[in-house]
């Protein structure tokens, strides 16, 4: 009785009836979310993030461009002894090597090739194994076959691997590309299958089985989509591994000759004089770090922002 009385004693001009409105009763409800969006605003809400892909974008832009602008050759050697070894100064940003070669001219001529050795590397580790992985992962026929394969390439020790490559074939650019494509497939094509093995089974795969698609189809379709910022964040971290690989090599004698410009040369020939003139392996290391460290990061904070329970 009482919250019958309560219910009377509501006043009665705080409610109104709602006007019918032909137009407005055809909308439906909807939302203007989008994946993508969504994910490059949770990836650069992080300042610090956000800084470092100004800085790695900064140093790709420079490592191509003033190769271009610049008139100087990198592997031209001075006969003037006095410009042997000089310190960083205005004229010489990062001095200069035995040699008397620009060591700031050398760094950025560096960047580039490396930049390119190391981007065609994962494009091939990441494209093939993304397919391989696609397929292996949905085709569980293939587990004994790829099982096997996989445990005979990673068995083997990775600095074994590269080095006697390296020895086998003549140093070049192509020798580094294969030695290393040639491994770093089947650990992309692991790390694919895993994650595809929580997809395979979900209903609309479920469902393009019973329908008849081809499998080709489905993985290229259905699955590959699915993992698209995965690819992103291999691709990111797989680009610094491969430059760290080039410098291994470059440091222990057996990585690209000796006229070839990259980060692994002018490092390892500034390691010959680091006791008299530390400047001239320092200096272009720092670049190396930076591109190392920065690209780990975005790679790390990318696969955290791509995650749909981090959207807002």
């Amino acid at each position: 009785m009482e919250e019958k009385k309560k219910v009377r004693q509501l006043n009665p001009l705080k409610f109104r009836a709602a006007i019918f409105d032909n137009m407005l009763s055809e909308d439906v409800g909807y939302s203007n979310y989008s994946y993508w969006r969504s994910t490059l605003r949770t990836f650069f809400k992080n300042k610090a993030v956000l800084a470092l892909v100004v800085l790695i974008v900064l140093i790709i832009l420079m490592g191509f461009i003033y190769p271009i602008v610049s008139s100087e050759d990198p592997n031209k050697a001075s006969l003037l002894p006095l410009t042997w070894n000089q310190r960083p100064s205005w004229e010489h940003w990062f001095g200069t090597d035995t040699l008397g070669r620009d060591i700031w001219t050398r760094a950025w001529y560096g960047v580039r090739n490396s930049f390119l050795l190391a981007f065609c590397i994962a494009l091939s580790d990441v494209g093939i194994g993304m397919i391989v992985g696609a397929i292996w992962g949905y085709n569980k026929k293939l587990d004994p076959i790829m099982i096997e394969i996989y445990n005979v390439i990673t068995n083997v020790p990775s600095t074994v691997y590269l080095v006697l490559l390296a020895y086998i074939m003549n140093t070049s650019y192509l020798t580094l590309f294969i030695s290393m494509a040639s491994r770093g497939w089947i650990v992309e094509a692991r790390f694919f299958r895993n994650r595809i093995l929580s997809i395979r089974d979900s209903e609309y795969n479920v469902a393009s089985r019973c329908l008849g698609t081809p499998m080709r189809r489905i993985a290229t379709k259905n699955i590959i989509p699915q993992i698209i910022s995965l690819i992103i964040m291999e691709a990111a971290l797989c680009i610094p591994y491969s430059i760290g690989n080039e410098v291994f090599l470059g440091f222990v004698g057996v990585g690209l000759p000796v006229e070839a410009i990259t980060l692994g040369n002018i490092v390892n020939q500034g390691r010959a004089s680091f006791t008299l003139h530390p400047y001239q392996m320092l200096l272009p290391t720092i670049i190396l770090c930076i591109i190392t460290v920065a690209f780990y990061v975005i790679g790390n904070k990318f696969a955290d922002a791509s995650d749909p329970r981090n959207h807002i």
